[in-house]
């Protein structure tokens, strides 16, 4: 499996279950048996992107400067 293919099976799961990327990575890797430390190399810029974005809006990561204006 690539990375482009991990990226549209956790998309898969993001939209079917209505979870957050994170979750549907660590979902993904519990349901099929993958050790989560080792799935690093599959995720796609894109998808860490996304991520990085939602762990912000949860206040799991720093604010990037200038703050976030709300949409």
């Amino acid at each position: 499996m690539n990375s482009k293919e991990f990226s549209l099976k956790i998309e898969a799961v993001v939209r079917e279950k209505r979870i957050t990327y994170m979750e549907a990575v660590l979902l993904y890797c519990n349901d099929n048996g993958i050790d989560e430390s080792t799935v690093s190399p599959l995720v796609s810029k894109s998808l860490k992107e996304k991520i990085k974005v939602e762990a912000t809006n949860l206040r799991m990561l720093k604010y990037p400067r200038g703050g976030v204006l709300p949409v």
